[in-house]
């Protein structure tokens, strides 16, 4: 006879399958990936914001001007990844281009007035939106995901990815 608390012992299994587990990460990574679209778009600022927008945006910020080929790299991305962002960052009027005084073949990459008008505010609100997002999760528990993620990915190539390397 099969009680509510067995139930719930084969509904979450002390050891799930691997199947069960990839499947779990993905589900709740495509909805933590739709919760932070989702705070983001409901930031007002006068042009469209996305979570790896906001990655290219920081790298450019914090370097003050960079070559493509170094951003694909600071950011851990394919070179022609980081060529779309470039192309739709300048077209939203974010980003723009300059020949790079020390070597005339390269391009140098830099924020417009406008993005940086508003990227600290942006990269506030995401942090904020991480936070709410990660509340049910201790320090410890947000420590332990973190390096559990970081061995899952230990070896894996991640260049065709949006998003920084962990801890770039």
């Amino acid at each position: 006879m099969s009680t509510q608390s067995d139930a719930r012992t084969d509904a979450h299994p002390a050891v799930p399958s691997p199947i069960d587990s990839l499947h779990l990460l993905v589900r709740a990574t495509h909805a933590m990936q739709r919760e932070m679209e989702g705070e983001l778009a409901s930031l007002s600022i006068p042009y469209p914001i996305s979570a790896p927008r906001l990655r290219v945006m920081e790298a450019v910020a914090e370097t003050g001007s960079i070559r493509m080929k170094e951003l694909a790299e600071r950011l851990n991305i394919k070179a022609r990844t980081v060529t779309d962002f470039v192309d739709a960052l300048e077209r939203d009027g974010l980003l723009l281009r300059a020949p790079d005084p020390t070597d005339g073949r390269a391009t140098l990459i830099r924020l417009t007035e406008l993005a940086r008008e508003h990227l600290n505010d942006a990269l506030a609100y995401q942090s904020q939106a991480a936070n709410r997002m990660l509340a049910s999760l201790s320090d410890e528990e947000r420590g332990h995901l973190y390096r559990l993620l970081l061995k899952l990915t230990e070896g894996k190539d991640t260049s065709n990815m949006s998003g920084p390397a962990p801890g770039a």
